[in-house]
């Protein structure tokens, strides 16, 4: 059985700080001089720093506390191994292809070139219906959610899973769509939080979920590492039917799913007059720092007047987005190649056995850890604790970065997250620290 921590540090509440009273950088500089422009209200409603700059600050500081020491990165998920060959050379031939009058380009389609957009229609979503013309390629799937809330605007209720990404409730705080947090349970007004955890397999129970407009809806869930079943999604799409809802669908880690589960929304009979798909390249083919993802918007797709979103969406990206980058989409056609698709999918395969060393490695220490199968995540659960007390702890005595539950939604408040992301000797230096630490 784990040993019980002493979290000995600062509360969480205490170390994280609203935006408002954030020091500006070269504060001393900084003159009595404003201007007349006030602050967007909305940022304001931001509770704390956006999750991850939070733990890389952290880690900076970690490191500066201890600079002999091997920090280790279970936390942020950030791919850690080399492209494949057929993939870095494609980019590269691109790049120098750029240098010659005949290889030049400037501007490409906003939407993304032809051949990308058919790639990724007949690699993922082959015998689903979904054409090339309705895929959108962008620089990633979180700018994109980005861009859905600009598209949906400010009047539009949400309802998220607990615990999710936080990029879908900070953008929906900037955007307008909420109201202020609730200090006591840390949730925001104006947001249906569905909870999903051990108790009801992390899915909701949508008999008492409100209705809204919009639902955020990942799989596998980032962090749970949860993927939604068919009967689940089968519920998700008709909830929505029945409410005349739209779902964002969050695919980013479906490569990931071993046990038969659906890979995407339009698996789901009905769900192209009820859905978008938001995927990426970044955790398939080990874009992080290449920058290159897609939205699909389907045609049958409409608003209640009858208008279809995918003209509007079109009319956002064309207006706010100049096309993701020629070399970056060279790189995300050549993964979805035959040679180039078996090379990405191996090292999928590499970080899922880093998942299953961790995995066995907190069961064996009495741990219950959820995920780790259809996802690089890793949900680790230490009862009536505090996930950034257990974040600090262990950071502390073992530097091992980790990700603190509560970062992902109130449910997470007794979780942290650990990614699968890694070299395998960074993986099993880790598993050995964490087991002398917590056995």
């Amino acid at each position: 059985m784990y040993k019980s921590l002493s979290f000995a540090f600062m509360p969480c509440k205490t170390i994280l700080q609203p935006r408002a009273s954030i020091k500006t950088q070269d504060n001393e500089n900084v003159t009595s001089y404003r201007t007349k422009v006030a602050r967007n209200p909305t940022m304001e409603r931001l509770q704390y720093n956006y999750l991850f700059p939070e733990i890389s600050a952290r880690e900076a500081q970690h490191v500066k506390k201890y600079p002999n020491a091997k920090v280790i990165s279970l936390g942020i998920g950030d791919t850690t191994e080399p492209l494949p060959d057929v993939v870095a050379l494609s980019m590269a031939n691109y790049a120098h292809g750029l240098a010659t009058p005949t290889g030049y380009r400037g501007y490409g389609a906003e939407q993304g070139s032809k051949e990308l957009r058919k790639a990724i229609a007949e690699t993922f979503y082959k015998d689903m219906g979904i054409q090339d013309t309705e895929v959108f390629v962008s620089d990633g799937a979180q700018c994109d959610i980005s861009r859905l809330q600009l598209l949906f605007g400010s009047n539009m209720s949400i309802a998220v899973q607990d615990p999710i990404f936080p990029a879908y409730i900070d953008s929906s705080v900037i955007i307008g769509q909420t109201g202020d947090v609730e200090t006591e349970s840390g949730r925001y007004q104006n947001i249906e939080y569905m909870k999903c955890g051990p108790q009801n397999s992390f899915f909701p129970d949508l008999s008492k979920t409100a209705r809204t407009d919009i639902i955020f809806f990942c799989s596998p869930n980032n962090p749970t590492g949860h993927a939604a079943s068919w009967e689940q999604l089968e519920q998700v799409v008709r909830f929505a039917q029945e409410n005349g809802s739209i779902i964002v669908y969050d695919s980013a880690y479906a490569v990931y799913i071993t046990d038969g589960s659906p890979r995407s929304i339009y698996e789901i009979p009905g769900a192209k007059k009820v859905a978008i798909e938001v995927s990426s390249f970044s955790k398939i083919a080990g874009f992080t720092g290449v920058r290159l993802g897609w939205t699909v918007v389907p045609k049958e797709l409409m608003y209640s007047n009858g208008f279809p979103v995918i003209n509007d969406f079109n009319r956002i990206v064309c207006t706010c987005f100049n096309g993701a980058s020629r070399i970056a989409q060279a790189g995300g056609l050549a993964s979805l190649s035959k040679e180039g698709f078996k090379a990405v999918i191996s090292l999928v395969d590499y970080y899922k056995e880093n998942a299953e060393i961790l995995l066995e490695t907190f069961k064996s220490l009495g741990l219950r850890a959820y995920g780790g199968v259809n996802a690089p995540y890793l949900w680790v659960h230490f009862p009536g604790s505090n996930s950034w007390d257990v974040f600090n702890e262990i950071l502390e005595k073992t530097h091992i970065i980790t990700v603190p539950g509560s970062g992902f939604g109130p449910a997470g408040k007794e979780f942290i997250r650990v990614t699968a992301f890694g070299h395998r000797e960074n993986i099993l230096q880790a598993s050995d620290r964490l087991t002398s630490l917590l056995k």
